[in-house]
């Protein structure tokens, strides 16, 4: 069986099981955007990598503009196009597609729906929720016509998938029952790549490079957007200031991230820095320098955005404190495993609170960093989660 697998982000876990599935005989063709602006996983060939892998990155003219919706849409659209051309080049019996714009996965969907492949929507965010999210405070008049059409988009491309992975039991409601069989709909949470995230010491060449071997360290790693709020981070800099063991440190690029820029000038926090994304192959000792791992969810964002970087975390084997609404599926995970710390997003007080009870605890930290990384190890099988996968592609 010829795939291709598609994840717009070229996350780390997506690319693994494209591995993994290749390792079984499958003939697995991995593509990403390599236009727009994530951390990314291990996105080139290795030398194990088995013959039925390849992998290729779909690049525009520019980088894709996040920020500017009509620049933006005109964008995906182009993206989908070249995406469908892989089809046609790749000619796979399946595509699987993840965490792609509903525009580009409109075109990408139709060229499977004209050549009569099988088409896998592997849901990771509910795009109409977000939309409807980011424009609903710009476009005060507009925002509704304009949600109201890619909530129909969305459930549209469900309702004419073959198959259908949910990344949580919470995305259900996103589907129209009235047009979706029960059976075509399977339910995979999200991983991280263990055998790629070992635990790694805090005195370690990444950490030493930056001069932060010997300094407790708040850090935040991964996309910082619209669906995030940097101030949280800026108010634990603020809280510490006086206190010379203490960094928090952002590795980001973009909005959230160039504020932050501006905000630490114009205060003058040398305890604060911020670094842009750092190569995959760095991200264990990055993740290792840190004594407390950060993540920050919008309140508005609910249950419809599951933040990847949190599972990359618990592999990491150290606490974690969240500012993430309780019903988001990471705030659960986090917290039914004792794994750090979780706070209402629009607690600020709350969450530095905790940052600095977590500062002055180091027995608590240790307690949740080694419950962090039992989860990931007892969650993260490659194996497993390829079988569920394959009974997916069992059409």
């Amino acid at each position: 069986m010829k795939i291709l697998v598609h994840d717009y982000t070229g996350h780390p876990f997506q690319v693994q099981l494209s591995r993994s599935l290749a390792a079984r005989g499958y003939r697995i063709r991995h593509v990403y955007s390599a236009s727009f602006q994530t951390p990314r996983g291990a996105l080139a060939r290795r030398a194990d990598d088995p013959d039925t892998f390849e992998i290729g990155g779909i690049r525009l003219k520019e980088e894709i503009a996040k920020y500017s919706f009509i620049k933006r849409r005109g964008q995906e659209r182009e993206y989908g196009r070249l995406l469908a051309e892989e089809v046609d080049r790749f000619d796979p019996d399946v595509v699987i597609s993840s965490n792609t714009p509903p525009d580009a996965q409109a075109i990408l969907q139709k060229r499977c729906l004209d050549r009569n492949r099988k088409f896998v929507f592997w849901l990771q965010d509910v795009f109409s929720v977000a939309i409807e999210r980011v424009l609903r405070p710009r476009l005060p008049v507009l925002w509704w016509p304009i949600a109201a059409h890619y909530r129909r988009l969305e459930r549209t491309m469900l309702a004419r998938s073959d198959r259908i992975v949910l990344i949580t039991d919470d995305f259900r409601s996103a589907i129209d029952w009235r047009r979706t069989p029960r059976e075509a709909i399977h339910v995979i949470e999200n991983w991280a790549p263990l055998e790629e995230m070992p635990v790694r010491p805090k005195d370690n060449p990444w950490a030493r490079e930056h001069g932060l071997a010997d300094k407790f360290c708040f850090i935040y790693s991964g996309t910082l957007g619209l669906k995030h709020n940097p101030d949280l981070l800026l108010q634990v800099a603020l809280r510490m200031r006086e206190d010379p063991r203490v960094r928090v440190v952002v590795v980001s690029e973009g909005l959230g991230a160039d504020w932050l820029k501006e905000k630490k000038d114009e205060l003058g926090l040398e305890n604060l820095m911020i670094l842009g994304f750092q190569p995959f192959e760095v991200l264990p000792d990055v993740l290792g320098s840190a004594d407390v791992l950060t993540a920050i969810l919008e309140p508005d964002a609910g249950v419809f955005s599951v933040p990847s970087k949190v599972l990359t975390y618990l592999c990491a084997g150290r606490a974690l404190l969240l500012a993430v609404p309780e019903e988001n599926l990471a705030a659960r995970i986090v917290s039914r495993n004792d794994a750090g710390v979780v706070v209402d997003p629009l607690d600020t007080e709350g969450f530095v609170g905790a940052a600095v009870a977590l500062l002055d605890d180091s027995a608590k930290r240790e307690r949740y960093a080694g419950n962090a990384r039992a989860y990931a190890e007892r969650t993260f099988d490659i194996e497993a989660i390829t079988d569920k996968f394959v009974k997916v592609l069992t059409f």
